[in-house]
């Protein structure tokens, strides 16, 4: 049984929380034992960048066309098409 998208977001944020609070008691530590602080500020370091954001986006991704963010010629044009609609919609609104 896979565990939800609602789940996976809560244990995300429950870890991440819990990197942010080993990194702000890590600074809270400085003053007495430094050796231990940056052992603490490290590890909730680490946590973040190598645990939770790609946890994150390994998530956010699931189920996503890599083919609709690269920039390829279709895209390319796609976005200049959006763009003189954006300006059309512009170029009426001022005329009134």
């Amino acid at each position: 049984m896979k565990p939800s998208r609602k789940v996976l977001r809560y244990a995300l944020l429950v870890l991440f929380l819990g990197s942010l609070g080993l990194i702000i008691y890590g600074f809270t530590l400085k003053e007495t034992d430094l050796g231990e602080a940056n052992r603490y500020i490290g590890l909730g370091t680490v946590l973040i960048f190598l645990v939770t954001m790609p946890l994150f986006l390994v998530l956010e991704s699931r189920n996503k066309q890599m083919k609709d963010y690269l920039l390829n010629e279709e895209n390319i044009l796609k976005m200049r098409e959006n763009q003189s609609k954006k300006t059309k919609k512009g170029q009426k609104i001022t005329k009134k």
